[in-house]
């Protein structure tokens, strides 16, 4: 039984015309005239119980406003969606207490409180009784390395620990489904990990399945085994991330350091030179010339180090949405 479906999802947005000038303004006014947008096009796709999903897209391609979609805080254009056996944008009780949404620009905890008043009030809210609430606080607490950091006004807290204070309180009703939206954004790598570790603790214990946006690579290769890719506003790969990235790199990264310099058009014809800084040079070589693209490499260049590796994920991925399309 699938926990998230998505069928032919589309969201189109009205945006008004507006042409410079008085005349332009008084015209704007008295008839106004739109454009069609569309921010969502015919998305369809599901997610089982307990799966870790990455959904990723360059900005402005749909992805928050297909998480909006999910969580019932706007209405699709056409199409249908189910979460945790809800239509969401009936955001009734039952479903409000099966998810929640987290977004690494926004914040739920009030500024010039401690937390511990943040969370009471999510507790009161959703009917938490005191016996669960303190359980539930100290048990997540501990994960996040929070405990003491609660009663303090959020506003002396470090990024990094806000962060964490909004994931607890996002969290305080053990919802089936977590949409989140950036929840990295801005922090620093050791915070970063940080969070990671506690989602991945999370989703383990409680089975919980979790749509993730980030465009921190990291968060992903951490997290996720399965990616959803979005391009202007449309579905263009649903599947295994290490199939993607085999797929999207059938080459290497040959990187060398030599004696002197040389001239890239000595370079070009062992592979696609990425980067010359000096005497560092970055190559991508296929795979099945590799081995002798770095026996002619050491028989014909002045080589001092050379090491070689796969590219880094975020070319990979890169490379996809240039393309706009996975063949």
């Amino acid at each position: 039984m699938t926990i998230i479906t998505c069928d032919h999802l589309d969201k189109v947005y009205p945006v008004a015309i507006k042409q410079p000038g008085l005349k332009g303004t008084l015209s704007h006014f008295f008839q106004r005239q739109h454009r069609l947008v569309q921010a969502v096009q015919a998305v369809s796709f599901k997610i089982e119980p307990g799966e870790v999903v990455g959904f990723l897209g360059p900005n402005g391609a749909g992805k928050t406003t297909t998480l909006k979609m999910l969580t019932g805080l706007i209405h699709p254009s056409r199409g249908q969606v189910q979460v945790a056996g809800h239509i969401p944008v009936r955001r009734n009780a039952k479903f409000l207490e099966k998810i929640t949404l987290v977004m690494g620009q926004k914040q739920q905890l009030l500024w010039d409180l401690p937390a511990m008043d943040s969370l009471k009030i999510n507790a009161a809210v959703y009917k938490i009784s005191n016996r669960d609430f303190q359980h539930r606080v100290n048990e997540l607490s501990e994960m996040l390395s929070l405990a003491d950091k609660l009663t303090q006004p959020v506003r002396k807290l470090s990024l990094g620990e806000r962060m964490k204070a909004e994931l607890l309180a996002a969290l305080l009703h053990r919802p089936q489904v977590l949409f989140l939206d950036e929840p990295t954004l801005g922090l620093d790598v050791n915070a970063q990990v940080s969070v990671r570790e506690f989602l991945k603790e999370y989703n383990q214990r409680y089975d919980a399945t979790i749509l993730l946006t980030s465009h921190y690579m990291a968060d992903i290769t951490a997290l996720c085994d399965r990616v959803l890719l979005i391009h202007q506003g449309q579905l263009i790969y649903d599947g295994a991330l290490n199939q993607l990235l085999h797929q999207f790199a059938p080459y290497r990264e040959v990187k060398l350091e030599l004696m002197q310099p040389q001239a890239p058009a000595a370079l070009e014809i062992y592979g696609e030179v990425e980067e010359i800084t000096g005497r560092e040079v970055r190559l991508l070589v296929r795979r099945e010339d590799l081995t002798r693209t770095v026996s002619q490499v050491l028989a014909n260049l002045p080589v001092l180090d050379l090491t070689i590796t796969d590219p880094p994920i975020e070319e990979i991925i890169g490379r996809v949405f240039q393309s706009g399309k996975v063949t």
